[in-house]
């Protein structure tokens, strides 16, 4: 997600106007703009003066919606103008948003929707509920996890997509919609009211064996800092002496939220991220103006390649402060920042209005593979060597690393997908989603016999999976399955435990096979302080601790 930053609708649509004319400009130029200037049933062209700018760019369109060979709208050349002026700044995060892609992206940073508040999966054809939001309009009407939802209105909805499902349960506050779940042997009706539904920043609060507090940030949208306040009281009242945030898979969004979750954990004073735009124009330094809310508590922050943004400003600034053990594997790599600009079509433009650097200095942005005009994909991105990354240093003078994302203080957790599990993707292919509908099947199956959340997948059950996928005529070669079992059996425990004893038993079970977790557990143990987070005994840390912190 972007950074985003405040900006006046006014100038929006000043700006769009001198947008469109550069745009027409560089992509139609490029493209063979020399008709502008000649007509060929004209003879041999006359010297004339150079023009440019909006004349050009005016020649430039009655050229094309002229004479080119093929007839195009005027709104169309527009269009191209716009998309040709984007694509050569070279920028993936500069980019023009249409009115449903702004919709999502406010939705993102506000955290806020109109609906009824229900988390949807397609399971053999049907809408299935993961999981109701808590606070919303279905939970509290008391639809349930597994509910398979048949009917909105009278429409069935087999064969709907989780477009279209999200599509039919939104609407304006106040509004009803009526659908039937079915629900085992019953099918069950709901009339409810469309409200107002807050999805979560903090998705998940626990308290870990020995102290340990957990807390999940998935995003930064606009109450981030004060969610995960209240996240983290709560969890040390219930006894945390140290905690986990884990930061990972979390796209970023709002910067002044990476700031002032930052700024919960930082010293008044010091500084967390600094902002330069244009050559000439002064840098904008973020600066903590609060005693920390939590001095005493030992900090690991997970992070993974999906963590990007505002994730990697907070990471950045509490490894470069000697705040927090970074965990996991290197991060995304967007060190820019955005500004989302209105405009009078009813979307908007993102444009990147300035870098980002984090308090040692360093700009953490992954190079791109090569010049995207050769590329074919604005995406793909290469990983540096550390051998060639600048260094930086750390308040204490520990190592860190720039160019190409935060690289964590301990590696930890999976970077490869291991080579059976690949095996059974490309045998599975385009029948994934058969394979993921079978799996939910058997688990619904086997809940009655479950004892407790943590009772094993056994053979029996693998067989009856097997014989599931034979039955619906897409299962991979046994031994190609086989090979996989362990991978198979850690994910059919999941959903046994997640139907059979709700979400909080399944996080419980993920744990266990979470190593990079696992990993921030070790190295919390026994620390009473942030200082002594870096004073644990080296077979267990595997962090360069300079002399200040020992």
């Amino acid at each position: 997600m972007a950074e985003l930053l405040p900006d006046p609708p006014s100038r929006s649509r000043h700006r769009s106007r001198g947008i469109a004319a550069a745009a027409l400009f560089m992509a139609l130029l490029s493209l063979g703009g020399w008709w502008a200037g000649r007509d060929l049933s004209a003879g041999a062209p006359q010297a004339r003066p150079p023009i440019g700018g909006a004349r050009l760019f005016d020649q430039v369109v009655a050229a094309v919606a002229q004479k080119y060979v093929d007839s195009l709208d005027g709104s169309v050349i527009y269009d191209k103008a716009v998309a040709g002026l984007l694509h050569e700044l070279k920028d993936p995060y500069t980019t023009y948003l249409a009115e449903d892609r702004l919709r999502r992206l406010n939705e993102q940073i506000t955290g806020t929707y109109a609906g009824i508040g229900l988390q949807i999966d397609i399971r053999d054809g049907w809408p299935v509920v993961i999981e109701p939001i808590v606070g919303g309009p279905s939970e509290r009407a008391g639809v349930l996890v597994g509910d398979r939802l048949v009917l909105v209105g009278q429409e069935s909805t087999r064969g709907w997509s989780r477009d279209e499902t999200s599509k039919a349960m939104r609407g304006p506050p106040g509004s009803r919609v009526t659908f039937t779940v079915e629900r085992g042997e019953s099918r069950v009706n709901f009339t409810l009211v469309r409200d107002k539904v807050h999805l979560r920043a903090v998705q998940r609060v626990q308290l870990l064996p020995n102290g340990v507090g957990y807390v999940d940030l998935n995003v930064f949208s606009a109450q981030t800092a004060a969610e995960l306040t209240a996240a983290v009281d709560s969890v040390v009242k219930r006894g945390a002496r140290s905690l986990v945030m884990d930061l990972r898979g979390n796209p970023g969004g709002l910067l002044e939220q990476g700031v002032a979750v930052a700024e919960l954990f930082l010293d008044q004073g010091q500084s967390i991220v600094q902002l330069r735009g244009r050559p000439g124009s002064p840098p904008q330094v973020y600066t903590d103006s609060l005693p920390q809310r939590w001095p005493t508590l030992p900090l690991v922050v997970l992070v993974d390649r999906a963590s990007a943004s505002a994730s990697e400003i907070v990471a950045g600034a509490l490894q470069d402060h000697d705040r927090a053990i970074v965990l996991g594997v290197t991060t995304f790599g967007k060190g820019s920042a955005q500004n989302v600009y209105p405009l009078s079509s009813g979307g908007a433009l993102r444009l990147t209005v300035a870098r980002w650097y984090t308090p040692a200095g360093r700009s953490i942005t992954r190079p791109p593979a090569r010049d995207l005009d050769d590329l074919g994909d604005d995406s793909a991105e290469v990983t540096l060597p550390d051998t060639i990354r600048p260094l930086f240093r750390t308040d204490a003078g520990r190592t860190v690393f720039g160019g190409g994302g935060i690289t964590p203080d301990v590696v930890a957790g999976d970077t490869t997908t291991p080579l059976q599990v690949q095996s059974l993707a490309r045998a599975m292919g385009k029948n994934a989603g058969a394979y993921r509908d079978a799996l939910a099947r058997q688990a619904q199956a086997t809940t009655r016999q479950m004892r407790g959340p943590g009772d094993p997948v056994t053979p029996a059950m693998l067989d009856a999976l097997y014989a599931e996928l034979v039955r619906r005529g897409v299962a991979p070669p046994r031994a190609v399955f086989d090979s996989a079992s362990p991978w198979i059996s850690r994910s059919l425990g999941y959903e046994m435990t997640r139907v059979a004893f709700g979400a909080d038993a399944d996080f419980m079970r993920r744990t266990q096979d979470d190593s990079a977790l696992q990993r921030a557990m070790v190295l919390l143990q026994g620390a009473r302080t942030p200082r002594d987070l870096f004073s644990t005994p080296v077979e267990k840390r595997a962090v360069e601790v300079p002399e200040k912190l020992r």
